[in-house]
């Protein structure tokens, strides 16, 4: 399983968000690019960078500078935020980014994503579903996490068919940012329903047992964020108990 050590973006620095409310906010480094240096030092084979303002604005924002990022250290990216267009991806991926991250729009556009798939390939393509848990059900979270779609995530999931896109990640906003440990129930789930996709588990990661429970359901990557700026593990212990 990998582990993708995460980057948030918001006015050009590194943030954690609680619950994914951008009123909830805490800074940690000044300089991304330095951030993005040690994790590739310390062993990453990817990074999750995610331009929150982007995501907040409902348009790119910081995609010049994910691009700046993604030239200036050897390690691939994943990245999203504010992907709105064909010709978003495109920028991103021409920027030097291995995987463009499609949220708000896996959801309400899937006729649109389902053609960028084709015309981009899956490999270059993750599906992002930022799920709020209402009543036991788990619904996608639009715009920065702060509308409902309205639709639950399997029925989101089911405009998809098998062998269009490879790549899923799903984040429990509740747990995110929180430590409060992963959705183990939802993950579950979704590796029942769909065993054909290439699961990334996000939110809620705080132990090294987190990562051991993540990996035993099946899943082949983990986001990791505030446990690593905290301090709750080394990255290079993340990768070792994931590998």
């Amino acid at each position: 399983m990998l582990i993708y050590p995460a980057i948030d973006l918001k006015d050009g620095v590194c943030v954690r968000l609680m619950h994914g409310k951008f009123d909830q906010v805490t800074r940690y480094d000044e300089q991304p690019a330095t951030r993005l240096s040690a994790f590739a030092a310390e062993g990453a084979e990817w990074i999750h960078v995610v331009d929150l303002d982007g995501a907040e604005a409902g348009e790119a924002v910081q995609h010049a500078l994910i691009g700046e990022l993604t030239k200036a250290i050897d390690v691939k990216i994943q990245s999203g935020g504010g992907v709105r267009s064909a010709n978003d991806v495109a920028k991103l991926l021409d920027s030097g980014v291995s995987r463009v991250v499609v949220g708000s729009l896996a959801v309400t556009q899937p006729n649109d994503v389902a053609a960028w798939l084709k015309g981009f390939g899956a490999e270059h393509i993750t599906l992002a579903f930022d799920v709020k848990i209402e009543d036991g059900v788990p619904v996608p979270a639009l715009k920065g996490w702060t509308q409902s779609s309205g639709v639950d995530l399997w029925t989101a999931l089911d405009r998809y068919p098998k062998g269009l896109f490879k790549h899923l990640l799903v984040t429990d906003v509740g747990r995110d940012g929180a430590m409060t440990g992963p959705n183990l129930e939802l993950l579950a789930e979704i590796r029942r329903r769909r065993p054909d996709l290439v699961l990334q588990a996000s939110g809620g990661v705080s132990s090294l047992d987190d990562i051991a429970a993540v990996k035993s359901l099946g899943c082949n990557g983990a986001i990791v964020g505030r446990a690593l700026y905290e301090n709750r593990f080394t990255l290079p212990d993340a990768i070792a108990t994931a590998a």
